[in-house]
């Protein structure tokens, strides 16, 4: 609970600075390219957690694999947070600055799991349904579970709107130990 408190403030302290530097846009990019790199190579997330390793290191580290990709401004918050000793929640604090960023410019994330991958088309069409919805502006994610066999589950902040096949065949598995439910 702490550290997701002490991801908050760093968070919205550079949020705040981003805006007011008129950089936003760059950065948020920018933490995105950072975490989804983190997601995609343990090696280096564990490399940056690592109390054994020094921050002088890892930030060679990390300025050898981002320096020429991400902004001064970006790679300068991220030193910051590593020399604060604060490297093993540095993940935490992107993706909270994330969900910062589209709460001020009024975007809703929705995390959708889809049995099968969605065509762009289907991606866009959903998209729109859940735009209508909601009332405001959506960003989706996509992830691919074949265990819901079919339709998908969304997620909304604290909110899962359940259309997945898996769940409507438990719906009626408990209508029909109930004895509620009749055949013709």
């Amino acid at each position: 609970m702490a550290s997701s408190k002490v991801a908050i403030r760093y968070s919205k302290s550079f949020l705040d600075t981003s805006i007011e530097k008129n950089i936003l846009d760059k950065v948020a990019k920018d933490f995105e390219f950072v975490a989804n790199t983190f997601d995609s190579s343990a090696d280096l997330l564990r490399a940056v957690k690592s109390p054994v390793i020094k921050s002088e290191t890892k930030m060679n580290i990390l300025t050898e694999v981002f320096g020429s990709k991400i902004s001064k401004d970006s790679l300068d918050f991220i030193s910051f947070v590593i020399a604060k000793g604060r490297d093993e929640i540095l993940v935490d604090i992107l993706r909270v600055f994330e969900s910062l960023k589209d709460k001020h410019i009024g975007v809703v994330k929705v995390d959708v799991t889809t049995a099968f991958d969605f065509s762009d088309d289907q991606k866009q069409q959903l998209q729109k349904k859940f735009e209508s919805f909601l009332k405001v502006k959506a960003r989706l994610t996509f992830k691919v579970d074949k265990d819901i066999i079919g339709g998908f589950v969304a997620k909304v902040g604290d909110t899962v709107y359940n259309a997945s096949i898996v769940h409507q065949l438990g719906l009626l598995k408990k209508e029909f130990l109930q004895g509620s439910a009749t055949l013709n």
